[in-house]
């Protein structure tokens, strides 16, 4: 592993423990060269398919991103982060054992929304605003009238 600080390749790990949620070890480590203690991430590497943009451009599937943009639909909102993560787990996990090399961005967005459909009503409708792209509030309103229209009474 390369320092970030003098870029040395040699360390030595101080300590190992699995994160929280079980899904990475968590590594402590001290550079020889400089004294720097850094800290490492370890996790499986999953072959998970290419996203397709919906102008077709395709990139690498991207943990980061997914919960990026979840996280900024449930900001402030009594969603607990452990329920996040183990959703994007539970889609990766789909998407590595499912024999498909390409994955639609469209399909992860309606995923999301589903997900966010039945944890919190005003996350779900903050990333539909983005996700759909609405053109007007009438749009908007049309989606709020649907969750209203699918609860219970």
């Amino acid at each position: 592993m390369r320092c970030p600080v003098c870029t040395e390749t040699s360390d030595r790990v101080l300590d190992s423990r699995p994160t929280p949620l079980g899904d990475a070890i968590r590594r402590r480590r001290v550079c020889d060269g400089c004294g720097h203690r850094f800290t490492t991430y370890e996790r499986i590497e999953l072959n998970l398919p290419l996203v397709v943009k919906k102008d077709g451009q395709r990139e690498p599937w991207s943990r980061d991103k997914l919960l990026s943009g979840i996280f900024k639909a449930v900001h402030r909102r009594p969603v607990p982060p452990e329920s996040v993560h183990e959703f994007v787990r539970g889609l990766e996990a789909r998407c590595a054992e499912s024999a498909e090399r390409e994955i639609d961005s469209a399909a992860l967005g309606e995923a999301v929304m589903a997900y966010l459909r039945q944890v919190d009503h005003i996350a779900y409708v903050r990333f539909a605003s983005v996700y759909r792209e609405f053109k007007d509030i009438s749009e908007l309103l049309d989606e709020v009238q649907s969750l209203t229209a699918d609860r219970p009474k």
